[in-house]
Formats: structure tokens, C-alpha cells, sequence
């Protein structure tokens, strides 16, 4: 029985390990602004700059406990790994569960939203395999030579790093967010009727001879004018129905919300989006103002996108159509900056980074055969993803010249 538990307990949590490193690593840019919204939370601000490099170690050392204690390749230190992770982060769990100081963790990227409090029961849940590895971690076989397996954890943190910087120019392999493609940006806005609304507790301060009390709007005291309102507040208790898109708005320099105007053109539309201008490569910008007339002449519908504030982009109006959005949202959309959204009457077809957009030439062309092919979903690519995991896992066992599968299933004792 303790064999199989031992065995259960390595999948399990080499698996949750795994799942985590690599939706993190698909998208370190969300990744990097996670670290963002923690270090605001807890007032240090000052060194968002290393964001980005937090982001990747955090994923990749993630990855590589969960590939070492699913493969067995290390498995005595991986499992010191596994019970640092857990004993660090469930405790921050509870904290952050308690405090609220940012609503989701970001512990599966977009892949899995959780709540403060399902990470923490999460934790607990996986703290339970994790502490049988880490107790039984000398009765599991050695896969291999101690040079031959540090090796091959070396080769596989390099694919992987290798993995998250191509999703870091080339855009997320697999797009977990609301604007994927294939998203109908208006239907995803709307918000059924009789959908729940959010629920709040209105609580009414009052104060008597120097003391502060709170009443509910039952109980206040409304015939005892020796009570003096001070202040109000409201607490959220119930939330109610959220679209998956409810953030969308396109306003032009007149403060004209052009959103619906735009998601229900005609044809085709692409959105240059650079979330601020005075970010972007300068080149970047000029080939896409460069596709942006190209696009017109052709009658294409092409708009850029910015955060940026008026007299910012004063400096950069070239004849083009400028309109302003959320800096949020526009970095929900597209991981780049600039990025591009093409549509198709409101539906989103495809992005594009900078680096991937095609030239001037042959956009028109890409643009068009990208309207008649037929996306894969985003649930088909995170497969792909994790069976070239395992192929790569499987791989490293045939390249070790053991019969390694057969010892991960039986461990020794």
C-alpha cells in the first residue's frame, strides 16, 4: 500500500508542479505583472524592475521540481524543493486569504482562476503528497548516475527557458485570457438578463459623546438626534454575474465611445495596440503606422490603440485614427508592445507582436487566409503543450539507456 501511495503522492505532485511552471511560463509577461500587483500590495514598488526576472525563476524552478519528482531524476533534492515551496507559500496563502490585498493569486497563471481561499485549501490538499514524497524520498530508486541526471535537469531547464522567452517574443503558445481568438468581443460583453448583481452591506458611522459606533440601515438611529453621521462604508458579500469581457471601451479624442461603432464595422479591422507609446520601439511604431496606411488603401479598418495620455499622443499623430483605452485591458489583450487584433466584424481572428506581423507585402494576403482557416482552440493547444512534455520526459528515459519508465512505476522497498 505505502508503494503506491508513494507512487500517487510523486504523479500528483509533480503534475500540480509541472501545471503550474508551465502556465506561468507560457505567459511570463502576465507573470511579470503579478509580481507587479504584489509588490503594490505590499508597498515595494521600488523594485518592480525585477518583476520579469522573478517571474521566470518562479516557473522555472517550478517546473524543474515538478519534472524531477514526476520523472525520479533527482527526486532526493526535488522533494527538499517541494516542502520549501509549500512551507513558504501556504502560510503567504493564508495571509493573503485573510488580508485580500490582491484577489487572485496567479499561482496557474490565466490558465485556473482561484479564489485566496481555494489556493490556500489547494495547498493544504497538495501539502498532504507532498510531505509523503519528502518522508518517504529515500525509498524511491535512483534513475542514474549523479552526472548523468544533474545533466539532464541542466538540458531540460534550458528547453524550458528557451520555451518561455519564444512566448515572450512570439506571444503566449496557448492564450488563456478573455480576447483569445476566435472571441466574439461584443457577445462576450453582454450580460444576460436577470443575471445576479453584486450584493454589498451598507454600513452607516455614527458618532455620540466622542465614540464611534456602525448600524445597518435597519437599526440606524434616525429619531435620536444626539448621534452625529460620519461616514459610510460597503462591503462586498455576495458577487454577482461578470461577462468575460466587461473592461472593452474605445474612446476617440473627443471623448466619443466608439466601441460598438467598431465592433460592428464591416469587413475587417485591425487594432494597432501599443499600451504606451512612449514605450514601443520607435521602429516598431513606424512599421505599424506604416501597415496602417496599407491597410486603409487596401479598405481595411485600422485604428491605434493607446493608454497613453493626450499630449502623448499629439506626439505621434500621423493621419492615422487614434483611441484610447484602459492601459489593463490593452495589456490583457495582447502580451506586446505594439501588438496587433485582427477582426472580423467584432470577432478577434488573430494577434500578432510586433516581431511576428508580416510585411507590408504580404499582410494583405496573411490577412485573408487567416479569415478562412479554422482556429485551434486553446484547450487543444495546452494538450499539445503537455504531450510534448511528456515526449520530452519520455525521451530523456530512453536517452539515459534505462528501462526508467518501468522504475518510476516501482519504487523500490
Amino acid at each position: 500500500m505505502i508503494k503506491q501511495l508513494r507512487t500517487i503522492s510523486r504523479i500528483i505532485a509533480g503534475l500540480v508542479f509541472i501545471f503550474s511552471g508551465i502556465s506561468k511560463g507560457i505567459d511570463p509577461l502576465g507573470s511579470m505583472y503579478k509580481f507587479n500587483d504584489y509588490f503594490t500590495a505590499f508597498g515595494f514598488n521600488s523594485i518592480d524592475e525585477l518583476s520579469f526576472f522573478l517571474g521566470i525563476v518562479l516557473c522555472g524552478t517550478e517546473f524543474l521540481i515538478g519534472f524531477a519528482i514526476l520523472t525520479g531524476i533527482r527526486i532526493r533534492e526535488a522533494s527538499w524543493g517541494l516542502l520549501i515551496f509549500m512551507a513558504g507559500f501556504t502560510p503567504l496563502t493564508l495571509y493573503l486569504s485573510i488580508a485580500n490585498p490582491v484577489e487572485d493569486c496567479g499561482c496557474f497563471g490565466d490558465a485556473i482562476h482561484l479564489t485566496n481561499w481555494q489556493t490556500f485549501f489547494k495547498n493544504i490538499f497538495i501539502s498532504f503528497f507532498v510531505l509523503i514524497v519528502f518522508l518517504e524520498r529515500k525509498k524511491y530508486r535512483i534513475i542514474a548516475s549523479l552526472k548523468t541526471e544533474w545533466f539532464t535537469l541542466l538540458l531540460t531547464g534550458i528547453v524550458f527557458i528557451l520555451f518561455v522567452f519564444y512566448n515572450f517574443k512570439y506571444l503566449p503558445v496557448v492564450d488563456f485570457r478573455p480576447y483569445k481568438t476566435g472571441t466574439n468581443i461584443m457577445e462576450d460583453m453582454i450580460i444576460p438578463d436577470n443575471a445576479p448583481v453584486d450584493e454589498y452591506e451598507i454600513s452607516l458611522i455614527y458618532m455620540k459623546d466622542g465614540k464611534k459606533k456602525e448600524f445597518t440601515i435597519e437599526n440606524y438611529p434616525s429619531d435620536d438626534t444626539s448621534w452625529v453621521f460620519t461616514d459610510q462604508k460597503s462591503t462586498l458579500i455576495s458577487r454577482g454575474y461578470k461577462p468575460p469581457i466587461y473592461d472593452f471601451s474605445l474612446v476617440d479624442p473627443y471623448g466619443m465611445d466608439l466601441t460598438a461603432l467598431i465592433l460592428n464595422e464591416p469587413g475587417i479591422t485591425i487594432l494597432m495596440i501599443s499600451t504606451k507609446l512612449s514605450d514601443a520601439s520607435l521602429n516598431n511604431l513606424e512599421q505599424g503606422f506604416e501597415i496602417g496606411f496599407e491597410c486603409l488603401a487596401a479598405g481595411i479598418n485600422f485604428y491605434v490603440v493607446t493608454s497613453s495620455s493626450p499630449d502623448d499622443i499629439i506626439n505621434y499623430e500621423n493621419g492615422l485614427t487614434f483611441l484610447s483605452a484602459d492601459e489593463t485591458t490593452l495589456k490583457t489583450i495582447v502580451r506586446a508592445n505594439p501588438g496587433y487584433l485582427l477582426l472580423k466584424e467584432g470577432v478577434i481572428v488573430k494577434k500578432w507582436a510586433a516581431r511576428t506581423l508580416p510585411g507590408n507585402e504580404d499582410l494583405i494576403n496573411d490577412i485573408e487566409n487567416e479569415i478562412d482557416k479554422k482556429r485551434i482552440r486553446e484547450g487543444g493547444k495546452l494538450a499539445l503543450v503537455l504531450l510534448v512534455i511528456i515526449l520530452i520526459s519520455l525521451t530523456v528515459n530512453i536517452l539515459l539507456k534505462k528501462k526508467l519508465f518501468l522504475k518510476i512505476l516501482t519504487p523500490k522497498g
